[in-house]
């Protein structure tokens, strides 16, 4: 019974010292491996690293970040067909071969209660033909062969490169607003004497490039006439015809066939263009008036000659009053 009691004691005091040992152990661990991390970051030499844009491709190799991962496996196979899966029931399919019907319009009934928009005023033939915006009227190039209802309200008419052969009185009867009529290139032979005369408003009449042989009245308001380039003798033009005119400042009557200046001509003229005509001769009292030397006509200071078989060198009287001599053959 002793030697059983002694091995006991023996066996607990073996455990006691085993333990014992164990602690210290384990504790010298803990100790040494902060010393072995400590060991690893002093190799590093943290005081020069400095991470920047300009040196962080070199730190960072990005041109093969693509192989160093595989997502072919986590992207899910999807095979690509060309057809469109088969419906189930055959029935579903749409019948090709058939045509939709033309549906079938009934036609209105007299007791229908929906009534036609009315034309508004601005529909006139003129803006069906023409293109009308605002109050200007521009018909270049329509093929007309006579001038079309006006809106009451035109103001500008540009009817430019037509068939027009005649200009009638009724044309522009009532258009009390209209300013300017532009009708060159046209084929106008042809003007009743009040197609213009009744105009109020009109300022400018511009008719170069047609055939007109005779010069219809011009209405008191007239400031610019543009006739070039037709066919108009002296007898074309009534006596005097622009004496009253007493807004006129451009008239334009080169290439037609005068014999002489249309005098007298308004103090408010500046500009007088006669070229290629067939002006032989003049007056003495033609711009200037003879019997008062002191006279100046300021303004008239545009006057075309050339072109025309006469001689200005033989009128040296004629000029006094004018701020410069005309252009032609002296």
């Amino acid at each position: 019974g002793c030697r059983i009691r002694t091995l006991a004691w023996l066996s607990i005091a073996s455990l006691c010292l085993g333990a014992a040992w164990a602690v210290p152990a384990k504790e010298r661990r803990k100790a040494e491996k902060p010393k072995a991390e400590l060991a690893l970051y002093e190799n590093l030499d943290l005081d020069n690293y400095d991470l920047t844009l300009d040196n962080y491709g070199d730190i960072l190799d990005l041109s093969n970040y693509e192989e160093l991962y595989d997502y072919g496996d986590l992207a899910p196979k999807i095979e690509v067909g060309t057809l469109a899966p088969r419906p189930k029931d055959p029935a579903a399919l749409p019948n090709l071969g058939a045509t939709a019907e033309t549906p079938k319009l009934e036609p209105p009934t007299t007791t229908s209660s929906i009534h036609p928009a009315p034309i508004p005023a601005q529909a006139l033939p003129s803006c069906l033909l023409c293109l009308c915006i605002g109050t200007s009227v521009y018909c270049d190039d329509a093929d007309l062969e006579h001038v079309p209802l006006l809106p009451p309200e035109t103001t500008y008419l540009y009817a430019r490169f037509n068939r027009i052969g005649t200009i009638r009185a009724s044309d522009f009867m009532g258009l009390k607003k209209l300013k300017r009529i532009d009708l060159t290139s046209n084929l106008i032979s042809w003007a009743d004497a009040d197609a213009f005369r009744l105009l109020p408003s009109l300022q400018e009449l511009i008719l170069p490039e047609n055939r007109l042989a005779a010069l219809p009245e011009l209405p008191p308001s007239i400031v610019r006439l543009d006739a070039r380039l037709n066919r108009i003798p002296s007898t074309g033009l009534r006596p005097e015809a622009f004496r009253d005119l007493k807004q006129l400042q451009f008239l334009h009557l080169s290439d037609n066939q005068l014999d002489y200046i249309p005098a007298p001509l308004p103090e408010s003229l500046r500009s007088l263009h006669l070229q290629n005509n067939n002006i032989q001769t003049m007056h003495e009292d033609t711009f200037c008036d003879s019997q008062d030397h002191s006279q100046i006509r300021r303004v008239l200071e545009d006057i075309r000659l050339d072109g025309n078989p006469i001689n200005l060198s033989l009128f040296p009287n004629a000029y006094f009053c004018l701020p410069r001599l005309p252009t032609g053959h002296f």
